[in-house]
């Protein structure tokens, strides 16, 4: 399997997983303001890649996916400060963000070996 195929299925279980913290954090916590950050730069993650993956050149490719990257990085933000803020508790908080920087990883390396790729 490629390893954009890796990574667009990890991003895509990930924004899944974001959709249903956004519920819970609406429901059980009615806060909004994190949540609404969280929903939108969690799920851009997967939908950039996704776009990437059907760039009209290598430098469109390497243009969305280092948009997910800075997704991730914001997004990474958000999953510390919903624990900071004590909206998830630890083992919530080291699942996603491992989950998290799992993507970023794969985003870096993706991008390092397109852009040696580009030369």
């Amino acid at each position: 399997m490629p390893r954009e195929n890796v990574l667009l299925e990890k991003s895509l279980n990930f924004a899944a997983r974001i959709v249903k913290l956004h519920g819970y954090l609406i429901k059980i916590h009615k806060e909004s303001v994190i949540s609404k950050q969280i929903i939108r730069s969690g799920t851009s993650i997967g939908a950039n890649i996704n776009e990437a993956n059907y760039g009209s050149s290598i430098a469109d490719f390497i243009s969305k996916m280092q948009i997910a990257q800075k997704e991730t990085a914001e997004t990474e933000y958000w999953i510390r400060l919903l624990r900071l803020s004590e909206y998830i508790d630890d083992q919530e908080f080291q699942s996603l963000l491992t989950d998290c920087l799992d993507i970023k990883n794969i985003l870096t390396a993706t991008l390092k070996t397109a852009k040696s790729n580009r030369k």
